[in-house]
């Protein structure tokens, strides 16, 4: 990672680090990509972006573990146990994941999920 990549001093009221960590909760995303200077600051930018895919792919794995839980139920007991754990493994690798993200941006790091973070990286560059 580049030394220009991390966090360094302030925007606007917060520290970097603070207002990136901030901005994986999805409505202070969308605060801070409507909101200058935070709008303006390309790392407060990136971990908002990628907050707003990660949620959209939330969305997304949610809709599809809705519809396999509708093929699950169909099988009596096993079905509705698979089920169970499924999404209760599915909520914790969420968490998980929201939780790494949110240190990482504490610690001052532009950290990108495999996907996302490519995406999100680009539009930061481009605002």
């Amino acid at each position: 990672m580049r030394a220009s990549e991390r966090a360094q001093g302030t925007v606007g009221a917060l520290p970097e680090n603070l207002a990136g960590a901030l901005a994986y909760t999805f409505i202070g995303a969308i605060i801070f990509l409507l909101v200058e200077p935070y709008s303006k600051n390309r790392f407060v930018r990136f971990h908002s972006i990628q907050c707003i895919l990660a949620w959209v792919a939330a969305v997304i794995i949610g809709a599809v573990l809705k519809l396999a839980g509708l093929i699950l139920l169909i099988i009596p007991f096993l079905g509705h146990l698979l089920f169970f754990l499924i999404s209760m493994v599915v909520g914790f690798a969420a968490f998980v994941i929201w939780l790494v993200l949110v240190v990482k941006a504490l610690q001052g790091e532009m950290f990108k999920l495999p996907v996302l973070g490519d995406l999100a990286e680009k539009q930061a560059a481009a605002g």
